[in-house]
């Protein structure tokens, strides 16, 4: 079933209930998840106008999760795990060139991991999620739904990238290639993360968080139409700013402010500039 094939059939499936969808709808969807898997369909596609969501992949999940029936999946030692069935834990092949290291981690079907990439464990990768060649899912760290992950990420230790499976026409978290994300940080709520930016640890990134730009003077926003992006190559800290209001201001309150301290050079590898912006 070529993709265009696919998206008819999940945008027709979509429109019906649980008890409406017919037998061949789990026939659709599992083409559709190999389809996910395989990287040949994407819940969000780069292109010339930016980065662009494909709703009908998201239709497609959530007609998994309304296939689905609760059912034991899998043992381990007194503990048992029960998921939807349409929804399995991926099992990789050594000729896949993924290296999925022991230690509680898992990777639902229908994520699509490329070449090289390494998972640490315990770490998580959910359905829809894409996860190019070469990069580092370090231990803790979660991939969300639909979340779209460049080359060569360095995703750091209990890192978080949100999932944004509905609204359906959101735009998920996208973090382009090159990127390093901190330990302990956090991407949320569609933020789009540039090529080569730093996100230091702990930094937090939702769409109703300020970013302020101190080498340009800007403050970077998310709006009703477009989502917060991080510039290329930005080296983004935590950061604060005064809080509002006469007794905040009585009581020294600070509210959290992630800031852009400089920008990498081409010279410059991503944690030698996060050093450098954190020592300035």
């Amino acid at each position: 079933m070529t993709p265009d094939e696919l998206r008819d059939e999940i945008e027709s499936l979509f429109e019906l209930g649980a008890d409406e969808l017919p037998d061949s709808a789990t026939e659709t969807f599992v083409a559709f998840r190999d389809a996910l898997g395989s990287g040949t369909v994407r819940a969000a596609s780069p292109g010339p106008d930016g980065w662009q969501t494909n709703a009908w992949v998201k239709k497609g999940i959530l007609v998994g999760f309304r296939l689905g029936r609760n059912e034991r999946t899998a043992d381990a030692g007194p503990l048992g795990f029960v998921d939807k069935h349409t929804l399995p834990a991926r099992r990789f092949d050594d000729d896949e060139g993924v290296r999925v290291v022991p230690g509680g981690s898992s990777i639902r079907e229908g994520a699509y991991i490329g070449r090289d990439v390494i998972c640490m464990p315990p770490m998580y990768v959910n359905i829809g999620a894409y996860v190019d060649d070469g990069t580092l899912i370090d231990s803790h760290a979660l991939v969300g739904s639909c979340a779209q992950i460049g080359k060569r990420v360095h995703v750091s230790a209990a890192a978080q990238i949100g999932g944004v499976l509905e609204p359906i026409g959101a735009l998920p978290v996208i973090v382009e290639d090159d990127v390093l994300i901190g330990g302990n940080s956090g991407v949320y709520e569609g933020t789009v993360v540039g090529r080569e930016a730093v996100i230091a640890a702990g930094t937090v990134l939702t769409a109703s968080t300020p970013v302020y730009d101190l080498p340009n003077e800007l403050v970077l926003r998310a709006t009703d139409d477009q989502p917060l992006v991080i510039p290329p190559r930005a080296v983004v800290v935590p950061g604060s700013r005064p809080a509002p209001g006469v007794y905040a201001d009585e009581l020294g309150l600070q509210v959290y402010s992630p800031l852009i301290v400089k920008y990498r050079d081409d010279s410059t590898a991503a944690a030698t500039a996060l050093e450098q912006a954190l020592r300035s």
